[in-house]
């Protein structure tokens, strides 16, 4: 009997990175997913981790809060915007999110200079 393909995702686990932090922004589909595909001007309901690459350190997590979030991608960092269309809904990707592409290179925000992992399953999309 196949696995239900229905099943809810429980947390990633992120395997620390080796080797240098890429330039470019990578996409990793974990799992494909079979629902209603994201668009750059989509609304998407996620849940996500992130992780600094150097350190491994986690800083944010809608699992931590428990609840899945809702936003346009027009609203978030770059990596995402051009990360998360063309998934699909009940899909995980992985992101590895330069800091040109996060929150910038310099200055202004905890995480800038930092290139960011993210793991982000997409539940919805409007």
């Amino acid at each position: 009997m196949g696995r239900m393909s229905e099943a809810p995702l429980t947390k990633p686990e992120i395997d620390f990175p080796e080797g240098p932090a890429p330039t470019e922004l990578e996409i990793v589909d974990l799992v494909e997913g079979t629902g209603a595909e994201a668009q750059a001007g989509s609304t998407v309901e996620v849940h996500y981790l992130g992780v600094e690459y150097d350190s491994g350190e986690e800083f944010d997590s809608s699992w931590g809060r428990g609840e899945t979030i809702n936003f346009p991608l027009r609203s978030l960092i770059q990596g995402w915007q051009l990360g998360i269309p063309g998934m699909k809904v009940g899909g995980r990707r992985k992101l590895t999110v330069p800091p040109a592409q996060a929150y910038g290179t310099a200055g202004g925000h905890p995480l800038s200079g930092k290139t960011l992992i993210f793991v982000i399953d997409l539940k919805n999309v409007g």
